[in-house]
C-alpha cells in the first residue's frame, strides 16, 4: 500500500467522523432548542395570564387547585410553582432554596449538558479537518519526496483530502456557533422571564402563606 492509498483511506476515515460528529452536534441542537421552547412561556402574557389565576387562587388558599394548574405542565414557571405549593410546610427561605436547587438541577444543568456536546464539536469539527490537511500534505509531499514521476492524478487526490476536510469542519463549525449564540440568547431570555415570574409569585406566595389556613 502506497502513501497514496492510504491517505485517501485515512481521508474517508476522517469524512465519516466529520459527518457523525456533524449528526450528534445537530441533534443536541435541536435538543436544546425545543427544551427551552417547551420550558418557557411563548410571551410574556401568557406567563401573566398564568400568574394571575395562580394568585387568585392563593387569595382563595385554594393550593389543590393551583396543584391541579401546575400538574403535567412541563414549563418552568408552573414546575416550580406546585414545587413550592407543595412544601409550602417549609420556611419561606428554605422554599426558595429548593426551587433554586430544582431550577438548576432540572433545567438548566440539562441545557448546559447538550451545551457542552455542541461545544465539543464545535472544537473538534475544525480540529479533524486540519488532521486531514495534514495527511493529505503529508501524502502529497511524500510523492513528490520520490525519485520516481510524479503521478498528477494521486497528487491532485491527497490534495483534494488536504483542502475538503478542512473545509467540511469549518462547514459544521460555523452553523453550529451561530445556532449556540442563538440558543444561549433565548436561555437567558427563559431565565429572565423565570426570574421575573418567580419574583411575583413569592409576593403573593408569601402574604398567602400569612393567612390563617383556608384547606378543608
Amino acid at each position: 500500500m502506497d502513501n497514496s492509498q492510504l491517505v485517501a483511506i485515512l481521508g474517508d476515515i476522517i469524512y465519516i467522523c466529520l459527518v457523525l460528529i456533524a449528526f450528534w452536534g445537530a441533534f443536541c441542537v435541536v435538543v436544546v432548542w425545543r427544551r427551552v421552547a417547551s420550558t418557557r412561556f411563548r410571551n410574556e402574557q401568557q406567563q401573566i395570564e398564568f400568574l394571575d389565576q395562580v394568585d387568585a387562587q392563593l387569595a382563595r388558599g385554594d393550593y389543590q387547585s393551583i396543584e391541579q394548574l401546575c400538574e403535567g405542565d412541563a414549563r418552568a414557571i408552573p414546575q416550580l410553582v406546585h414545587l413550592a405549593v407543595v412544601n409550602r410546610r417549609l420556611e419561606p427561605g428554605k422554599i426558595r432554596r429548593v426551587i433554586g436547587d430544582r431550577f438548576q438541577r432540572d433545567i438548566l444543568a440539562d441545557m448546559e449538558h447538550r451545551l457542552s456536546w455542541v461545544y465539543t464539536v464545535i472544537k473538534a469539527a475544525p480540529m479533524l479537518g486540519l488532521l486531514g490537511t495534514v495527511l493529505g500534505m503529508i501524502g502529497a509531499f511524500g510523492q513528490l519526496a520520490t525519485n520516481e514521476k510524479v503521478d498528477p492524478t494521486g497528487l491532485a487526490e491527497d490534495i483534494h483530502v488536504a483542502l475538503y476536510t478542512t473545509a467540511f469542519g469549518l462547514a459544521i463549525a460555523i452553523p453550529l456557533v451561530i445556532c449556540t449564540a442563538s440558543i444561549n440568547v433565548r436561555i437567558r431570555k427563559m431565565e429572565d422571564f423565570v426570574g421575573e415570574g418567580l419574583s411575583r409569585f413569592f409576593e403573593s406566595f408569601k402574604i398567602a402563606l400569612t393567612q390563617p389556613s383556608r384547606e378543608a
